[in-house]
């Protein structure tokens, strides 16, 4: 008689955690009948503006929307320009793109997956209105040397900060220091409320101004006055539910997300196929995402999802979408696109599951 085969483990990329804090809040939220934007969103701002150390949040329903509200606020419009880095989410293409404006590219340095600085100011024009520059996995771009391009040509600076909550840039939060910063509370991130995304900034007339954008440009809803251009961007008290209780344990979520990404650079330290993008802990950096380079990419994959391990390559570049029309050459950002992979990672990760991931990658003879 046969011995029937053991089924592997299926460990999945990402995994994040709810509980019943955020099922009671919800229950509750229900039962009184707060379901779109209301008290429950407004209590989010409140308390996101304090744990960030900033005056304004205005939360909206997904970072994209946020990026897109900001360069509104900034008056992009058709026939403007504005430049991001190659290695970024589509996102902080696709809304400069949707106003009419054209998408210009800079590369990333070499070693990180975040814009090179060195190369922006040869990118500006007069046509240039913004710079967006992206925190990509938590890592810090050179801000300092942005502002001063930014002041020195009058441009406005917008961060993509989707993936950068909580991480650090000279002491003082990513997102935070700029005209305004552009955050995600999507489901792989650092404080997930299933969609969402908000707007930081220290200036009171953007505050405002993103408020009225947020609900079609007008102040009140009942006394309704078209003051300006905008749309429904509103955040929903049911997502802001999930959102309040997820950022009281943030520094848990934190603290198991250093714990993985620990245990994986001392596991995969003497890995031959593949290495760990570096990240600066010391500085304050958070990468919520546990990312390689590997030669062999495919063949990696493949072997990982035969031992029942998901992994997911990293985004590829922005010119892949022909639509943008973005030329230029881009090593450093190819280099990345072909050669990086994502591991099982996330807060909800059990470490045994790392473990087993490290293990087998140890085992891998390329």
């Amino acid at each position: 008689m046969s011995t029937p085969a053991v089924e592997k483990k299926k460990i999945s990329w990402w995994r994040t955690n709810f509980g019943e804090q955020e099922a009671l809040m919800l229950t509750e939220s229900l039962k009184v009948g707060r379901i779109s934007q209301g008290p429950v969103a407004a209590e989010f701002e409140t308390k996101m503006a304090e744990a960030l150390k900033v005056p304004y949040i205005v939360a909206t329903s997904s970072g994209s929307t946020a990026i897109l509200m900001a360069l509104l606020v900034a008056g992009i419009k058709p026939g403007d320009e504005v430049i991001v880095p190659n290695r970024t989410w589509i996102a902080p293409a696709h809304a400069p793109a949707l106003l009419g404006a054209k998408v210009r590219v800079v590369d990333v340095l070499a070693d990180k997956p975040v814009m090179d600085v060195a190369k922006l100011e040869g990118m500006i024009n007069e046509k240039a209105k913004a710079i967006l520059p992206v925190s990509l996995n938590g890592r810090a771009v050179d801000m300092k040397q942005v502002w001063s391009i930014a002041e020195k040509h009058g441009i406005a600076v917008i961060e993509d900060a989707a993936q950068g909550l909580f991480s650090k840039y000279q002491g003082n939060y990513i997102g935070t220091d700029s005209l305004m910063g552009c955050f995600s509370l999507s489901i792989a991130k650092l404080l997930p409320a299933g969609q969402g995304g908000f707007i930081a900034t220290r200036d009171k007339k953007i505050y405002e101004s993103l408020k009225r954008i947020r609900i079609h440009g007008v102040d009140d809803v009942v006394e309704c006055k078209y003051n300006q251009l905008g749309f429904n961007f509103r955040f929903t008290d049911l997502h802001a539910c999930l959102a309040v209780v997820q950022l009281e344990s943030i520094q848990e979520r934190i603290r198991l997300i250093k714990e993985i990404h620990t245990k994986y650079e001392e596991g995969l330290k003497d890995l031959k196929c593949a290495k760990l993008i570096p990240v600066d802990w010391e500085g304050g950096q958070i990468p919520i995402y546990v990312e390689i380079l590997c030669e062999n990419r495919k063949e990696l994959m493949e072997y990982l999802a035969l031992e029942g391990i998901q992994t997911r390559p990293i985004y590829p570049n922005l010119e892949s979408a022909e639509y943008l029309e973005i030329a230029g050459d881009f090593p450093h950002a190819r280099n990345f696109a072909e050669k990086g992979l994502v591991l099982p990672c996330g807060p909800g990760q059990e470490l045994e599951n790392i473990e087993h991931v490290i293990n087998v990658l140890n085992a891998y003879k390329s």
